[in-house]
């Protein structure tokens, strides 16, 4: 029997794995968090630190010149202080309930072996990456471009599991919950839902692997809701419970949070907040730079290579432009294959730089004509889409 202990303390993780009694438990060296905020919590490199409780852990802008981001680089994000401490895989079940003909009590095993497996290159972005970019700020962790990875993500396709259950006449909505908890009996616990539709659609996994491996513990083991195309709020970690429900599914985590204006361009003013708003779903079209990056010092006239990244909710990209005047003049930049639908996508673009400061600008254009706007702003920081601007120094 293998059980996987995982501890958090104020500044650091204490992992204790064990097979049986066999093995005395590893030891860990609690670190300090050094003044630059990155530290190295257990099965991860080292990540900037945004929040302790719960953890929130992002990945250095340099790793995404990989198409693939590391396990052991991959951001981080929970809601609830009281993440999951010990999990005994032999007796951990995925629980299916509520509207359904039968409810299941899933092994891991059950989920290896009687359901085909099935995988996607998907991005995973929480819906406030970039948010340290809004001006004027807004409240909340101070996401630079790093809470988001792209990974291969393997399991079974949700669909199947709820049509081994049979979804009864009437049933509207799947609710998903892990097994994190909060502190106070007055929080709500973090619960998401999809309508049943979009939770048959075929593209929706629960995953047990992550680029190979078992889904390192900070991001969801033993099991990860993939929702593609969709931003990271409804990729629910440490899945455990799937609720049918006959009514739409009215809980905190929906009715209350993560909620977006209705104007299309997810955009409002300081002083005249929107009056309704709409449960954030789809990732918006935004394109960033990994290199250079802002305040790089680079070599005047030598070629420059840059690169960045382009992303969306998986409905193609059309072209990326950069600017080196700061916005005055576009030029066409490179698109590399698309690696699969709902991945983020690599664009290039070569250009000699004279001596001195320069603004750089990227901006994408989607598969339906839709181009990014030079300015957003909303309350929460979400669904960051306007255009991103940096500048460097050449000599």
């Amino acid at each position: 029997m293998k059980r996987i202990f995982f501890y958090i303390t104020t500044v650091g993780v204490l992992l204790l794995a064990s097979a049986g009694c066999d093995y005395p438990p590893n030891p860990y060296i609690m670190r300090d968090v050094p003044a630059d905020g990155m530290v190295s919590y257990p099965q991860k490199a080292p990540m900037r630190l945004l929040t302790d409780r719960a953890p929130q852990l992002e990945t250095p802008l340099q790793v995404f010149k990989n198409d693939i981001t590391p396990n052991e680089y991959f951001f981080v994000r929970w809601h609830l202080s009281q993440i999951v401490t010990r999990i005994d895989i032999d007796t951990f079940r995925l629980r299916v309930q509520g509207a359904v003909n039968t409810s299941l009590a899933l092994s891991m095993d059950d989920l290896r072996t009687k359901f085909p497996a099935d995988s996607m290159v998907a991005l995973c972005i929480c819906s406030g990456n970039s948010r340290s970019t809004f001006d004027p700020k807004v409240p909340g962790s101070q996401w630079g471009n790093g809470a988001m990875g792209n990974a291969m993500w393997k399991g079974v396709r949700l669909r199947d599991v709820l049509r081994m259950a049979g979804l009864k006449a009437g049933a509207v909505d799947v609710a998903f919950s892990g097994m994190d908890k909060p502190v106070l009996p007055g929080t709500a616990a973090y619960v998401k839902s999809l309508t049943t539709a979009h939770a048959l659609d075929s593209n929706v996994l629960i995953a047990y692997e992550m680029n190979g491996e078992p889904i390192p513990m900070l991001n969801g083991f033993p099991l990860k809701l993939v929702v593609p195309g969709w931003y990271a709020s409804y990729w629910v970690g440490a899945l455990s419970n799937i609720d049918v429900t006959t009514e739409k599914y009215k809980g905190f985590w929906m009715e209350k949070a993560y909620r977006i204006t209705k104007d299309p361009s997810m955009s409002e003013q300081p002083d005249k907040l929107a009056k309704e708003t709409i449960p954030l779903t789809a990732i918006r079209l935004h394109s960033i730079f990994v290199d250079p990056y802002e305040g790089k010092e680079v070599k005047a006239g030598e070629p420059l290579a840059m690169e960045g990244l382009v992303f969306n909710d998986g409905s193609g990209i059309a072209r990326v432009d950069i600017s080196t005047d700061s916005g005055r003049t576009w030029n066409a930049a490179t698109l590399n294959p698309e690696i699969d639908k709902y991945s983020w996508r690599r664009w290039k673009y070569s250009w000699t730089p004279a001596s001195g400061s320069h603004h750089l600008c990227v901006r994408a254009t989607d598969a339906k004509g839709y181009t990014q706007p030079d300015k957003q702003w909303n309350r929460s920081g979400y669904a960051c889409g306007f255009i991103e601007r940096i500048t460097i120094t050449a000599k």
